[in-house]
């Protein structure tokens, strides 16, 4: 022991020592197992930049979540020599094949694009349709039609606002009940409507074991047994607003939808016709459902070449009637 040093009482610590037994803190251990290529902690396993592959695919404008859903059930989808499974994250640099063929690398870059179609009566809303009749797919230029996504469906005579777009999330987005996105239609009606028959379609009916209901119905103009309302909800389901009415026992004679949320029909669109939506029409549509709105568009579409459809009525090409 030197001179003129005391040793320390027992159990003390001396100053500038640690004790042997104290673990150093769990954040040195996590880097230095990092930097020595050890074991991973757990909340390492999936990188924070890692997303589902349908989303990724579908913001891409690659397809829609459903159908980039069916590709991976039925085994089309691989990534590094593997198929892709349902829910796996795709993670920074890896590359996704459909069919064998590149679908998607991460360096692969698409702008986003949106329309708005006035459908025509006497279209359906499908690609392909078994009974040969016209689809608003026809209504687009081929190449561009290939890589639209429909936001829902009108049926077979109603007409108006369809929205269409590259951007699979914002399709899955808006047409999602939980982002409750507005609709808005224009209805001419054929039989008595009274106030009694509004508050009960506003309140709720049955119909087919669901039950229905309009946000809100307003009379508009119209004389005689034919007079014309807007309806408002924010659901989509199959036929709804045609089956509120019919369930007082009325008819549907026109249906035009006119507004999809901060989206509005122009009044100078041809039916048949359609228009890509920009600026702050894009930017309030992406901010209705919450996603931040996408780079603008370098060259976009003019609305001046669609594909003639098949077969569809003379008295739907023109202008589409609105209620004054």
């Amino acid at each position: 022991m030197t001179p003129g040093r005391r040793r320390p009482p027992s159990g003390t610590k001396a100053p500038g020592l640690k004790p042997s037994g104290t673990k150093p803190p769990a954040s040195r251990i996590k880097g230095r197992l990092t930097r020595q290529g050890g074991a991973a902690p757990e909340d390492a396993a999936v990188p924070p930049a890692a997303e589902r592959t349908q989303k990724v695919l579908a913001r891409m404008g690659l397809g829609s979540r459903r159908e980039i859903e069916g590709w991976i059930e039925a085994g089309r989808l691989t990534v590094d020599g593997r198929a892709l499974t349902m829910g796996e994250r795709l993670l920074p640099g890896q590359a996704v094949f459909l069919d064998g063929k590149p679908l998607y690398t991460e360096t692969r870059t698409r702008i986003a694009r949106t329309f708005i179609l006035n459908k025509p009566a006497g279209t359906v809303c499908t690609r392909k349709d078994p009974e040969q009749r016209p689809t608003v797919f026809e209504l687009f230029p081929g190449a561009l039609s290939r890589q639209l996504v429909c936001v829902g469906r009108l049926d077979f005579n109603t007409a108006g606002l369809l929205i269409f777009t590259t951007d699979g999330e914002l399709a899955h987005r808006l047409m999602h009940p939980r982002h409750g996105v507005l609709r808005e239609y224009a209805v001419r009606v054929f039989g008595k409507v009274d106030d009694e028959v509004l508050l009960r379609l506003e309140a709720g009916v049955e119909v087919d074991g669901e039950t229905l209901a309009f946000e809100d119905v307003e009379r508009q103009a119209g004389q005689g047994i034919n007079e014309w309302y807007t309806c408002r909800l924010k659901t989509g389901r199959n036929r709804e607003v045609r089956r509120l009415w019919e369930s007082q026992g009325l008819t549907v004679s026109r249906l035009i939808r006119v507004r999809f949320g901060p989206l509005q029909l122009p009044r100078r669109l041809p039916a048949g016709r359609h228009v890509e939506v920009t600026g702050p029409d894009l930017g309030a549509l992406y901010k209705a459902v919450g996603l931040p709105g996408p780079a603008p568009a370098s060259d976009p579409v003019k609305p001046a070449s669609p594909r003639k459809p098949r077969h569809v009525p003379a008295q739907t090409r023109g202008r589409s009637p609105r209620p004054r």
